[in-house]
């Protein structure tokens, strides 16, 4: 069964049709790559999952419930909006931490102002805010930064920011991992050791969606590649096959502007 499922998703900005009917499923513990050029709507569709845009037609389910029906024309409120969005964590390009709490402090922040909203805070506060203490050290060292607990987001490197992005992502359990071209921002040499991150998750079948420019990337690690054009999936399936023996011709035309 699918953990995730959208069916004819469109999305238009004024005359602009961006997304025209996008159907696409993953399995628990894919990783799958999103591939295309600049313009074809891959970050669009990025942020429709996200709930960042509000798709104009078409429906999302996760683990076989339905999530979200453009034809429910109710407009959600600021808390069923947010309800959602926790089944998805996001990785963005420029990092977004907050400069002015440490990188310990970015991790707990968000889940404990949720903790608040327990039932049980206030007789359980001290072993809550343990574990959302404990699962933050947790995840600063399965991405390398123990080290950098107590730094502020100005003294690292993009890489280390981006790994304690990601880690941020991660701390809230989402069902999804989104990660928006997250190399994009980096310089060459930061830009494997966010690779190694995104590779041990894979390993560890933590379920993903990459936008990624990356083409040995989405090769060697994604279970899975989508090809989107003018916003559209051409093609998807085994990455390896896909990115050596492409069926199709926009796809093979794209590969031509990109390395492998």
């Amino acid at each position: 069964m699918a953990i995730y499922e959208i069916k004819g998703i469109k999305k238009s900005f004024g005359n602009t049709e961006v997304l025209r009917g996008i159907d696409f499923s993953m399995e628990k513990g894919e990783t799958v790559a999103i591939i295309g050029s600049s313009g074809s709507g891959k970050t669009t569709l990025l942020r429709c999952i996200n709930f960042l845009e509000r798709p104009d037609s078409g429906k999302m389910y996760l683990n076989d419930e339905l999530l979200f029906d453009a034809e429910d024309k109710k407009k959600l409120n600021e808390n069923e909006i947010r309800s959602k969005r926790l089944h998805f964590g996001l990785v963005f390009q420029q990092f977004n931490l907050f400069p002015q709490y440490t990188v310990f402090e970015n991790l707990c922040l968000s889940p404990k102002l949720l903790a608040k909203e327990r039932p049980d805070y206030r007789s359980d506060k001290k072993n809550i805010i343990k574990n959302i203490e404990e699962k933050a050290k947790d995840l600063l060292s399965k991405v390398g930064l123990s080290a950098k607990s107590d730094s502020y987001p100005c003294t690292l490197s993009g890489g280390q920011q981006q790994r304690v992005a990601i880690a941020r992502a991660l701390v809230l359990n989402p069902d999804i991992l989104c990660f928006d071209e997250p190399t994009s921002a980096l310089d060459p040499e930061l830009t494997n050791e966010v690779l190694n991150v995104l590779k041990s998750l894979a390993a560890e079948k933590i379920t993903m969606i990459i936008v990624t420019h990356e083409m040995s990337f989405a090769k060697d690690v994604a279970d899975r590649a989508v090809f989107m054009d003018s916003g559209v999936v051409v093609e998807q399936g085994d990455p390896k096959k896909m990115l050596t023996n492409p069926e199709s011709e926009r796809l093979r035309a794209f590969l031509n502007t990109v390395t492998l």
